[in-house]
């Protein structure tokens, strides 16, 4: 049976509503995208579509309607690791969740392992939160390659799958902010943690994430200059 109408609420600058943009590209879904401004949500998107305001959201199913008038009639779907899983299950061609139990274990694993070691201090490293350290954000780096396979593509083999879909967006945004130094950080931090990673020791990581940001679905659906200009005006740059 053919999946039904899907409208997708996202925002180009986060991390989490990439992730479902990332599976609906992998799977070649025809979708709804609609933008929300997360500085200024529409006053019918929490009542009508997510009551905890936040993206991604979907709407799935019911008449074909207007993004902002989304039907009762639609089956309203948050968080986006459960609708990653969900765009997976609908699309099961896309091969984003393996259908091994070992590997579908492993890439939920290494899930576990970025949501905890590496994401929490992405936005603490950006904000200049003094938790959020280089060397905090280096201990994620060393959790993350410790569980890479040896000699394959990606995070559990050489098919890429839901495990990648979580880690790419907040990778992307932490090079790019990184690399143009945007942040709270101090310019020494910016510098010792590009510094750590040339360790040749950090190999396998760099050969990896390299993929990860040729990847086709990630490219369409990464929007550096958004990215760039919302972070820049919220922390400006590293002294």
């Amino acid at each position: 049976m053919a999946p039904e109408q899907i409208t997708l609420y996202t925002a180009k600058v986060c991390p989490y509503a990439q992730r479902t943009e990332i599976a609906l590209a992998e799977a070649g879904a025809l979708f709804k995208r609609y933008e929300i401004d997360l500085t200024n949500k529409p006053e019918w998107y929490a009542p009508k579509v997510n009551r905890a305001s936040k993206v991604p959201a979907i709407a799935y199913g019911g008449p074909d309607v207007a993004p902002e008038n989304p039907s009762p009639e639609s089956t309203k779907l948050a968080e986006s690791l459960i609708l990653v899983e969900f765009i997976a299950d609908l699309y099961p061609s896309s091969n984003i969740l393996p259908t091994d139990p070992v590997l579908r274990a492993k890439a939920r694993f290494f899930i576990e392992v970025v949501s905890t070691k590496f994401s929490p201090n992405f936005m603490k490293f950006v904000s200049g939160n003094p938790e959020g350290t280089h060397t905090a954000i280096l201990t994620g780096v060393d959790a993350i390659q410790d569980i890479l396979p040896d000699g394959a593509k990606y995070a559990v083999g050489d098919q890429f799958t839901i495990a990648d879909i979580a880690f790419v967006p907040f990778w992307a945004r932490l090079n790019l902010l990184v690399q143009k130094g945007i942040g709270a950080y101090t310019d020494e931090e910016r510098k010792n943690f590009l510094k750590a990673l040339e360790d040749p020791k950090y190999a396998k990581f760099n050969g990896y994430v390299q993929r990860l940001l040729e990847r086709e679905s990630f490219k369409s659906t990464f929007h550096a200059d958004v990215v760039e200009g919302i972070f820049t005006k919220r922390f400006g740059f590293a002294k």
